[in-house]
């Protein structure tokens, strides 16, 4: 291989780039928004859950309970209603996410020491939220029911007494469950594909639709050096938007990597040849931009989101949608950036990974290599 022709193939391509203002678009203002939209937007954490009181009971003691609910981080009560058939049409019309209703008598039934039950109501129609909802909910009633008891035992001169069973929960890696924590190194899988392989599926393309590849053809370079020119500025242009993701989410989010600085950049440029070698496969194979990028986006960016473990959990998923994820890439990279990430591992543990991008770059690099020289490079 000679490196001075794939240099000038590599200067005419950067050129070509920084003339075509929409690749330039698609290169860094799309990663930035992003990383914007997905910071701030995107957050799998429940706060402030719009919730409606319908108080029958009107005692102190019913106040006192929506008193400790909205001090709560979780809930926020924007509404005390006179019926519980407004409550439902609160929730029916969306106003509102959990409904209380305290029926009368909740009290006197609270000092004689019997179950008082009240009505919680949780708009289902998100599931997830709902569930997170739902635990947060019978939490802090069972946090209210404990408060009591101990008045209760306090009253009757018993003193305090020990739980027989107390689960100690601590949670390791992400210790305030912050989805930013994760959400913000998924994104820079998100961001590498489409540059990287959105980008570079019109590249070659372009070149067919131009009617440029017969003079391609003609010129003294092989495949590999034609490969390897028309990557490098792709390389390097995904390589400082995951540098500005990476500052972005440490000075906007307060995300900050634990692991090694050093193995998310080689993760990274593995991850970025697996992306480039597939954008440059599929813009050979389609030779129409339009097509190519269609196809970029039904085989890159939509399995990188849904099918990576990023979003929704791989294991929740149906067993033939988990063998899926065995073949996307972003599934590997997202597993390394959350150990590095979060879990502050090295590459003793990652290392699988590592493997099975670079298994997959080899394979992807081979297919283009060949289907470049069936093209007669």
């Amino acid at each position: 291989m000679r490196p001075a022709a794939a240099r000038a193939i590599a200067r005419k391509e950067y050129y070509h780039l920084i003339r075509d203002f929409r690749s330039l678009y698609l290169a860094f203002a799309i990663p930035l928004l992003l990383i914007l939209i997905f910071g701030y937007a995107l957050s799998l954490d429940v706060e402030n859950v719009r919730t409606m009181v319908v108080d029958y009971d009107r005692t102190p003691l019913s106040r006192d309970l929506i008193q400790r609910l909205d001090a709560t981080v979780a809930f926020r009560v924007v509404a005390h209603l006179p019926r519980s058939e407004d409550l439902a049409a609160e929730l029916d019309a969306g106003r509102t996410t959990l409904g209380i209703v305290i029926p009368p008598g909740w009290s006197a039934e609270l000092r004689a020491d019997r179950q008082a039950p009240l009505q919680v109501l949780i708009d289902g129609s998100d599931p997830n939220f709902a569930g997170i909802t739902k635990s947060y909910a019978e939490a802090f009633i069972q946090g209210y029911n404990l408060a009591r008891l101990q008045a209760f035992l306090d009253r009757s001169g018993m003193g305090p007494i020990d739980i027989p069973v107390e689960g100690r929960v601590r949670v390791w890696f992400n210790e305030d469950l912050e989805s930013r924590n994760f959400i913000v190194p998924g994104i820079i899988a998100i961001i590498i594909m489409i540059v990287g392989a959105m980008l570079t599926s019109l590249v070659i393309a372009k070149e067919y639709e131009d009617g440029t590849m017969e003079t391609i053809r003609s010129l003294p370079v092989t495949a590999l050096e034609f490969l390897l020119g028309k990557a490098a500025p792709y390389f390097f242009i995904a390589l400082v938007d995951v540098l500005i993701a990476v500052l972005m989410g440490q000075v906007l989010f307060g995300v900050v990597m634990k692991s090694s600085f050093w193995l998310m950049i080689l993760a990274s440029a593995v991850y970025l040849c697996v992306a480039l070698s597939l954008g440059f496969l599929i813009s050979i194979l389609t030779k129409s931009q339009l097509v190519a990028n269609q196809l970029a986006v039904l085989v890159t960016y939509l399995p990188s989101l849904l099918l990576s473990d990023f979003v929704f959990p791989v294991v929740n998923m149906p067993p033939l949608l988990q063998k899926v994820t065995a073949v996307v890439p972003a599934t590997y990279f997202i597993d390394i950036m959350n150990g590095l990430y979060l879990r502050e591992l090295g590459l003793a543990h990652l290392w699988t990974s590592y493997a099975v991008l670079l298994g997959m770059f080899a394979a992807l690099g081979i297919g283009t290599l060949l289907a470049l020289k069936r093209e007669g490079l």
